[in-house]
């Protein structure tokens, strides 16, 4: 049975230190993508990896976290405003209520946007439904 979730949901990336992040639940985009700033990719032993800062608001509080993961690819993403940008991808487990998984993020800078993390299809289907009115049901 599908858990139903909101449009908005509380996440968590603890593989990536962050133990608390809003998520905009977002049908329309295929991938979801995750606040990004200051994205250094590296090698270490001999793998592609990625740096990142991600700042956020959580409860009225400023949190900023420096993330280190390994790269899964280099993805071209279409973007809001209908623009195609290539954006680096990571794979990362993320709890929502109960559940965890391993979902694809990218990484882009979302310092404007309301929320610093978007859901798109990809980590949602054959896993919930969607109640649009409704916000922080896990």
């Amino acid at each position: 049975m599908l858990k139903i979730i909101g449009s908005v949901e509380r996440c968590a990336l603890k593989e990536l230190g962050i133990s608390k992040i809003d998520a905009r639940i977002d049908t329309g985009a295929k991938s979801s993508s995750l606040q990004a700033t200051n994205i250094v990719a590296f090698k270490k032993k001999k793998e592609k990896w990625v740096r990142f800062e991600v700042n956020y608001v959580l409860d009225g509080n400023p949190i900023s976290i420096i993330c280190e993961t390994p790269v899964l690819t280099r993805r071209r993403v279409k973007t809001s405003n209908e623009n195609s940008e290539k954006r680096l991808m990571i794979k990362t487990p993320m709890t929502i209520g109960d559940i965890t998984y391993d979902i694809e993020l990218n990484l882009a800078n979302r310092e404007s946007m309301e929320y610093q993390m978007l859901l798109g299809r990809e980590a949602l289907n054959d896993r919930f439904l969607i109640n649009p009115s409704e916000s922080f049901l896990l």
